[in-house]
């Protein structure tokens, strides 16, 4: 008989077990339920070959735990952590469950990571990002986006952006989806790490990292990066167009793995990247294309019925199609009334731009531009209302032309372009 139990830790921390399942389930096993009661109480031998650990598998068995602990059933808990950290020895936040666990069966735990004193002060710092960690996976998998919604940038995808990413900075977690034929469709989250002093990145060295609409733009192999950076790296631009008319300086933001020694990161420890898990990371990496998957970062993700978010672009759709008319006709004195005064294209200017377009209206002779594979973001804070427009510009009568992103500003109610470039 246990001569102690974990119902104060349960008050204080694992009585958090009314949350939806996480979107990950586990592989079929047999349970610890299942199992007879001196089998529970044997350590768990660790194979020979540890199997490769498959993305949310390793969060998944420790939410397990919480609602095992949340239910009194600390033996089949302790079990359970016994398992989890000898599959995932690197994985710091079930390290500190297992040990809670272990202390329950003789004296009574108050806390996440109920250490002595003096272990508790030399270790504060450290502590406090476990717990932080912790409480924000809990929370992530307790507010579970409703079916059916979608982040309120992704008004429309083409069939090439086959994925995409979004990023909640407050839960501290990373959204994966696949663009369907039906619409986008989740197929994982997880938790991820930000950057030291939190969010909207302005100045290179900020330790921020920036909020914004972004591309991945490669996929760094592995073997040509340090272990710090785990699986691999997938970087995105930043700066957008955005954020260079903004000011905003800086480079190098990735999404990335973590080192051999870490299974995850703290919540804010990360020099302005992304950080994942490396099994979470491999399976984006595995995932999403390069050029063609957007990446959202926001503050606080805005969850909406996929069928409402077009209903307030009427206007924006207007602009787009004066645009294409204009363009297709060559009416120059439409065309160059839909960019904004400080309009800039890698260093050209509205004038520099006016003069190309009647260059290219020449070239055309009255061809019409079809625009294929279209797709538009919104970005939306407290500096501006600006659309990211991506497209394929094929003249009429060519098999292929060039793709073409668009940034679009929201001036009183008039859209107009400030920046346009070649993809």
């Amino acid at each position: 008989m246990q001569r102690a139990t974990a119902a104060p830790l349960v008050m204080a921390m694992f009585l958090l077990c009314s949350f939806a399942a996480p979107a990950q389930t586990l592989p079929p096993s047999k349970s610890a339920a299942a199992r007879p009661a001196a089998e529970q109480r044997k350590p768990t031998p660790r194979p020979a070959a540890r199997a490769k650990a498959r993305d949310g598998e390793a969060e998944a068995r420790l939410i397990e735990i919480y609602k095992l602990a949340g239910q009194a059933k600390s033996r089949e808990a302790l079990a359970q952590a016994e398992r989890l950290v000898t599959d995932h020895p690197n994985f710091q936040l079930a390290q500190l469950v297992y040990g809670d666990l272990l202390a329950a069966q003789s004296r009574p735990v108050r806390t996440l990571g109920d250490v002595p004193g003096t272990t508790a002060t030399a270790n504060a710092t450290m502590l406090g990002d476990l717990r932080q960690e912790s409480l924000l996976r809990l929370k992530a998998l307790r507010e579970r986006p409703a079916p059916g919604t979608i982040p309120s940038q992704f008004l429309q995808l083409s069939a090439r952006n086959k994925h995409a990413i979004a990023v909640d900075a407050s839960r501290a977690r990373l959204y994966l989806f696949e663009n369907t034929a039906t619409g986008l469709k989740l197929l994982a989250d997880y938790y991820i790490s930000l950057g030291k002093s939190g969010i909207e990145k302005m100045v290179e060295g900020d330790l921020r990292t920036p909020l914004g609409i972004y591309f991945v733009t490669s996929n760094l192999d592995p073997k040509s990066l340090k272990d710090f950076y785990g699986s691999g790296a997938l970087p995105i631009n930043y700066p957008n167009q955005l954020d260079v008319k903004r000011g905003k300086t800086g480079s190098g933001i990735w999404l990335h793995g973590t080192p051999p020694a870490q299974f995850s990161r703290p919540p804010l420890a990360t020099d302005g990247c992304v950080v994942l898990a490396n099994p979470d990371l491999e399976r984006i990496i595995k995932t999403v294309e390069v050029r063609s998957t957007p990446v959202v970062i926001a503050h606080s993700l805005k969850w909406v019925a996929a069928d409402s978010v077009k209903t307030d672009t009427q206007a924006f759709d207007a602009a787009l199609q004066a645009w294409h008319k204009a363009k297709s006709t060559g009416d120059i004195a439409t065309l160059t009334s839909l960019y904004t005064t400080d309009f800039n294209s890698y260093g050209k200017t509205l004038a520099d731009w006016t003069v190309q377009q009647r260059t290219e209206a020449e070239k055309m002779r009255g061809r019409a531009v079809q625009l294929k594979d279209l797709s538009y973001l919104r970005w939306t804070d407290s500096g501006s209302d600006t659309m990211v427009v991506t497209f394929g510009e094929v003249v009429a009568g060519a098999r292929s032309g060039q793709v073409r992103r668009q940034y679009w500003v929201r001036q009183s109610r008039q859209w107009k372009i400030f920046f346009e470039g070649v993809v």
